[in-house]
């Protein structure tokens, strides 16, 4: 006997960005800019929660994105930061 309906498709399959997010708020935290960093770390965050997995990469991330404006803070406040100025 055939089912009247197909059954539905897997809870979003194929969205699982954890890692990209984890990953990309690493590298962002550590090299530029802190604030993409948090966000970043906060979405891979998000996803980890909703598809069961590892919230490390998420921590780091917003873990480096603290530590890189605190960083910039301090290099700033002594005039050492060989940004703009």
């Amino acid at each position: 006997m055939s089912a009247p309906y197909a059954p539905p498709p897997p809870a979003a399959a194929g969205r699982d960005r954890t890692t990209l997010w984890g990953v990309l708020g690493i590298i962002f935290g550590l090299l530029c800019c802190g604030i993409l960093g948090i966000i970043f770390g906060y979405l891979s965050i998000r996803d980890a929660r909703r598809f069961g997995q590892s919230q490390v990469l998420g921590w780091l991330a917003i873990a480096f994105g603290v530590i890189n404006i605190i960083g910039s803070a301090i290099l700033r406040a002594t005039g050492n930061y060989p940004g703009w100025r």
